[in-house]
């Protein structure tokens, strides 16, 4: 596939794999793709060549299904890209153009593709909460991010915080010390065995993040009856306001959303974050998050390919190229 047509990929790249989106701008039809092996990250960061290895079988069936004449644009949303994209940025672009002539490839942040997703082209903040937790804000003009630091220097209020929390405060009831909660260690006890052992078996694990999250449900089920639990998901609500408040534009009337597996926790995390963004961002209007990343990715490329784009640019979070001798959107880049 050399020929550049109306056609645009839109990708989502994490911890779980790949999702695409291949589509038309004119004629409207889309297909996707789905591969549960996520990209490898090595010495240089993100893995070009494997980025490709696992995209381009992707791609392909997608672009025959959807009868798609050819790619002209491409978005790739992945984790990582600010701190970790460098052989990305360097390599993919061409990639994309000699595999699949690809001439715009504009390279985005999770983050951002998070926005995206859930709030359009419109300025607002929105909170992405997992495992860890970044909050990304915009006034059209430039991005402000806030946390997304990683869990040893921050992601504060996110999955694998709040577990932490709760797994300081069985240790602390094991030993006796103020701060405990008999009822998260006999949480703890059930998850990971005698809570002597808990420091061998969580330590060494190269997945040591996720580990500490899958915690974090059972601290939600006990915050209705322990006052411990309860009090470690106030303090993480109250982590969240403030990353939100801090990349929330101050004017106007933005839109506040909250995306992500981590407010699936439930009402024990809700309800004061809720009261405290009231607080805080008394001007800013709470919404519900109209998609997720993937559709994120999916908008940035449509109004790259139609020339509505009109999020910021930015070089490590939103990143427009050319592949080809010209550049048919230079101008538009510039303005980003």
């Amino acid at each position: 596939m050399t020929g550049a047509g109306d056609g645009f990929l839109a990708v989502d790249s994490g911890g779980s794999g790949l999702r695409v989106v291949v589509g038309s701008v004119v004629g409207g039809a889309r297909a996707g793709r789905e591969s549960r092996e996520p990209v490898r990250t090595g010495e240089r960061g993100i893995d070009p060549g494997h980025f490709m290895e696992r995209l381009t079988p992707l791609v392909r069936a997608a672009v025959s299904e959807a009868g798609v004449t050819g790619l002209d644009t491409a978005v790739i949303g992945a984790a990582g890209l600010a701190t970790l994209g460098d052989a990305l940025r360097a390599d993919l672009p061409s990639a994309l153009g000699r595999e699949f002539g690809v001439r715009t490839v504009a390279l985005v942040a999770d983050a951002v593709t998070a926005y995206t997703g859930a709030l359009g082209l419109r300025p607002g903040a929105v909170v992405a909460g997992g495992t860890g937790l970044i909050a990304i804000g915009t006034d059209l003009k430039r991005w402000r991010r806030a946390d997304g630091w990683g869990h040893l220097l921050g992601d504060c209020g996110g999955g694998a915080w709040i577990g932490r929390a709760g797994l300081e405060a069985a240790l602390r009831a094991h030993d006796g010390r103020p701060g405990g909660s008999a009822r998260l260690l006999a949480r703890a006890e059930e998850m990971f065995g005698s809570a002597r052992e808990l420091p061998g078996k969580l330590y060494p694990r190269t997945d040591r993040p996720a580990v500490l999250a899958s915690f974090a449900p059972r601290v939600a089920e006990c915050a209705g009856h322990d006052t411990v639990a309860a009090g470690i998901l106030r303090s993480a609500a109250t982590h969240l306001a403030d990353s939100a408040a801090a990349v929330c534009p101050s004017d106007g009337e933005p839109r506040v959303a909250l995306t992500g597996g981590l407010f699936q926790l439930g009402d024990a995390l809700l309800v004061p974050l809720e009261k405290e963004l009231a607080e805080r961002l008394p001007h800013a209007r709470r919404v519900t998050p109209e998609g997720d990343p993937l559709h994120g990715s999916v908008r940035i490329a449509t109004g790259l390919a139609t020339g509505s784009l009109t999020l910021p640019g930015d070089a490590a979070m939103l990143h427009v190229v050319s592949t080809g001798r010209e550049d048919p959107l230079r101008k538009t880049a510039d303005q980003f």
